[in-house]
């Protein structure tokens, strides 16, 4: 009698489960390093952010379905003013423009690759509760990709966005972990405009500081 044990299950698994496996590991190891450390100071105003992130989602309803994103990018952001408003929404305005080198769509049809810029990002973040620094964010922005997004509609895309998260404070560095809804349209563009809408899991190291 043979045994019917298969091997090779790894390298039959879909190149597009890719995010979802890295997002997982980046999760379990940002909670376990933040516990090792101590705070930084966080946003202040006049000082500024850099931060490395990547996230992905996928397809929800109100546009294509079947579709997932990936991306990562670079953000530098300006901490304007010093807190404003009352009780839980007290915090401080930040004014942030991110670079993304890197955008997978992965679609039925086919995976499209890009890159695009958000040069607008208007972001509230709310005084800090112990190591935890939670923020607001609404973001809008381009994507260039080398096929069309969604197929048959366009290679260019705006790609507006809301998230909600908190930044982990760290001794000299900080990660965060966001939940963000990601839209991409060509806003009339193309003839054909059905629209993506994704809500993705983001991670990222960066650092706060002031001059």
């Amino acid at each position: 009698m043979q045994n019917s044990v298969e091997y090779g299950t790894l390298d039959k698994m879909p190149a597009k489960n890719a995010p979802a496996i890295f997002l997982s590991l980046t999760l379990t190891f940002l909670f376990g390093f933040v516990s090792l450390t101590w705070a930084q100071s966080g946003p202040e105003q006049g000082g500024n952010e850099i931060q490395v992130w990547a996230g992905g989602g996928h397809s929800v309803a109100g546009g294509t379905s079947n579709t997932e994103v990936f991306n990562a990018g670079l953000r530098y952001g300006w901490v304007i003013s010093a807190e404003h408003l009352p009780g839980l929404l007290r915090g401080r305005f930040e004014y942030t423009v991110d670079v993304v080198p890197v955008y997978l769509i992965f679609q039925p049809a086919n995976t499209a690759y890009g890159a695009g810029f958000d040069p607008l990002g208007l972001k509230w973040n709310f005084v800090r509760r112990g190591r935890f620094s939670p923020f607001l964010q609404l973001t809008g922005g381009t994507v260039f990709s080398n096929v069309n997004v969604p197929t048959y509609t366009n290679t260019v895309n705006f790609t507006p966005s809301a998230a909600f998260g908190t930044h982990i404070l760290g001794e000299k560095y900080n990660w965060s972990v966001e939940v963000r809804y990601l839209h991409i349209s060509n806003a009339g563009l193309g003839d054909y405009n059905p629209g993506l809408n994704t809500v993705q899991v983001r991670l990222g190291l960066g650092k706060f500081w002031k001059k």
